[in-house]
């Protein structure tokens, strides 16, 4: 809300002079920087999104190569197993 500031200046010939002073108490002003604050929040929250899910799963999936790793070595361990099984089992007939 606004309120209005009325003086009145008298000169010595008699002449009487007004001069109206407006004053706003905590309006808000039609300034961009709350548009501009937010948008920058948001780009760092899009950013933080972002980085979060590339590098967020490189973890898991350092985990799942190293799984299939182990599991490659555990079934060619288990093909030379049979294959020195049947070595044996052929040379002692």
């Amino acid at each position: 809300m606004a309120e209005e500031r009325v003086t009145e200046t008298r000169s010595p010939d008699g002449n009487t002079h007004t001069h109206t002073t407006v004053i706003e108490d905590g309006g808000r002003s039609g300034g961009g920087a709350g548009w501009l604050i937010a948008l920058l929040i948001l780009v760092a929250i899009v950013i933080g999104v972002w980085a979060f899910t590339q590098w967020g799963g490189s973890e898991a999936n350092k985990n799942n190569a190293i799984a299939n790793a182990a599991n490659q070595v555990g079934d060619a361990a288990r093909q030379a197993g049979n294959a020195a099984q049947d070595a044996a089992n052929n040379s002692a007939k």
